[in-house]
């Protein structure tokens, strides 16, 4: 496929102040909004060697505006253009102020059938300075993982897996199906997760609408010690936690959730399972979404 990682992510939000302080106290992330030409109001966070992994730009709702996926040359970046055409999907080329404020050598916008904005992009402009965290992260699990992964609302779930998979060319790693009561007629609410490298996903699709335009975010760190020392720089904030530390599952990601300033979650962990050869890979479904841990219903106390 052309496209290769989750390359960042940008999100609309009043609470720009409250971003910076949880971006760079909590998640431990650098702000180099001096470094990127930030507008006034905008924030730009590193987690590596590319410019920036996450930005904000003051908005008056708060929600998830878009998610970057990159391609590794210019003929990629075409390859997604001849899919979205063949397919009949709208698409406009970014103008020069837009790639400019991305740095990149070119990217294009569009819209997935359940409304998420995306962009796809090539050639990231980057000085290579060194991640230099004030919460003593040593680093991320990137490189060519990508940034992470995130979760999408999908209400419109058949199109737009059909979209992911056939048009942008995700293959489906795994799905779950939930059902919120014990209520056996309750229709069932389809999660599934998508990848585009290594990375176990780097996408999901959860098929409810969401008001912050995102269901979570997850960054992944070397190590279990350094996922405690972000929840031990969670409880000092008083941010809130929506998912208690375990193991998941479909990626074995060791990890606890947390609540943005937006209202979506971020996902810190660790320990992240990576597939090398996706041909004798079998796709399955879970009906547990993990080994053990990660209670969510934390989320609902006070």
């Amino acid at each position: 496929m052309a496209i290769k990682s989750l390359g960042y992510i940008g999100v609309s939000s009043q609470l720009t102040e409250a971003w910076r302080e949880f971006a760079c106290d909590v998640m431990g992330l650098e702000d180099v909004s001096a470094r990127c030409d930030a507008q006034a109001g905008e924030l730009y966070f590193k987690m590596d060697d590319h410019p920036y992994r996450l930005f904000i730009s003051p908005g008056d709702s708060e929600t998830l505006q878009v998610c970057g996926w990159e391609t590794n040359s210019a003929q990629g970046l075409q390859e997604v253009a001849d899919a979205l055409t063949h397919a009949g999907v709208d698409f406009t080329w970014g103008d020069e102020a837009l790639i400019t404020q991305r740095r990149v050598q070119n990217l294009l916008c569009f819209q997935d059938p359940s409304g998420n904005h995306h962009e796809a992009f090539w050639g990231v402009v980057s000085d290579f300075r060194q991640f230099n965290s004030a919460a003593g992260v040593r680093n991320f699990v990137t490189g060519n993982q990508g940034m992470g992964h995130i979760v999408l609302p999908a209400p419109n779930f058949d199109e737009t897996a059909a979209f992911l998979t056939d048009v942008l060319g995700f293959g489906l790693s795994d799905l779950m199906k939930l059902r919120f009561t014990p209520d056996p007629d309750e229709p069932v609410t389809r999660l599934w997760f998508m990848h585009c490298n290594q990375r176990h996903h780097s996408l999901g699709l959860f098929e409810m609408p969401m008001p912050a335009g995102c269901v979570h975010m997850m960054l992944e760190v070397n190590d279990v010690d350094e996922v405690g020392r972000c929840n031990d720089r969670r409880i000092a904030a008083d941010v809130k936690l929506t998912g208690t530390l375990g193991r998941h599952a479909n990626d074995h990601m060791v990890s606890f959730y947390m609540r943005s300033p937006t209202g979506f979650d971020i996902e810190i962990g660790a320990e992240g399972r990576t597939v090398g050869d996706w041909s004798a890979y079998q796709v399955f479904e879970s009906t547990v979404p993990s080994f053990w841990g990660h209670d969510f219903s934390v989320a609902q106390q006070d």
